[in-house]
């Protein structure tokens, strides 16, 4: 099944950006990598591409590389570039995610350029486009690495698509239970005893408190191991510890 959404990068300069890109593409589930001109012809298998993608070496090896932009734009129904600035002239520009709400309920064909890393998009290739997209920055610095901008489109285009479901948990940890926790209490009440913490004859409110504050922290089961541990570690002679 063809992917519906492409990335194109037009000249990129910096092979780590490939694959950084490819990174990103993937953790939002798309596949479809297209590069035109790159500065390195060989980039899709440079060392630093294949370190920069952590894993993401499937969109590498399906991705393209291409000589003019029209030639990545093949099949595609809706282009949109990215800017950081508007233009005065050429197509309309958006906020992604103002853009994404109208543009995900069409069945299309979708691509997003990206320019190289200093220049950005030339003109030429803004106007093959349908529309402009500008990430909201800061207005005292709004320079986004290629692979950011990647990052953020992707994740813009993904949610406006639906999203993923944040994955469970394999286990959720037992809790302990009312026994396990007074075992905790008593044997912290007996080593602060030892070390002269708490006196027996004058206890106040520690315990009570301490045993609010276990309760606060709704211990695992595992939890209660460790305090445990650490009881019988603080109740050893310092001898022994050291």
């Amino acid at each position: 099944m063809t992917d519906p959404t492409r990335f194109i990068l037009v000249q990129t300069s910096h092979a780590g950006n490939v694959g950084a890109a490819a990174r990103a593409m993937k953790v939002m589930g798309f596949t479809d990598l297209v590069l035109v001109r790159p500065r390195f012809a060989d980039v899709l298998t440079r060392d630093e591409t294949l370190a920069m993608a952590s894993g993401a070496t499937d969109v590498l090896a399906r991705a393209r590389v291409v000589d003019t932009l029209a030639d990545a734009l093949d099949g595609v129904q809706h282009a949109c570039a990215t800017a950081m600035t508007p233009r005065d002239f050429g197509p309309p520009t958006f906020e992604p995610r103002q853009h994404f709400a109208t543009l995900a309920a069409a069945p299309l064909h979708v691509a997003f350029v990206f320019g190289p890393e200093r220049t950005g998009l030339h003109n030429d290739d803004v106007y093959r486009c349908h529309g402009c997209l500008s990430i909201p920055t800061h207005p005292d610095y709004g320079s986004l690495n290629l692979a950011q901008a990647v990052q953020l489109i992707a994740y813009d285009w993904r949610q406006a698509l639906g999203g993923f479901s944040v994955q469970p948990r394999t286990a959720d940890p037992v809790r302990a239970d009312a026994v396990a926790v007074q075992g905790v209490l008593d044997h912290w009440q007996q080593v602060l005893v030892d070390i002269g913490y708490l006196d027996p004859a004058a206890p106040k409110k520690l315990m009570p408190r301490l045993q609010q504050l276990l309760h606060r922290a709704a211990l695992t089961s595992e939890e209660v191991h460790i305090l445990r541990g650490i009881a019988r570690a603080a109740a050893q002679p310092r001898r022994q510890r050291g």
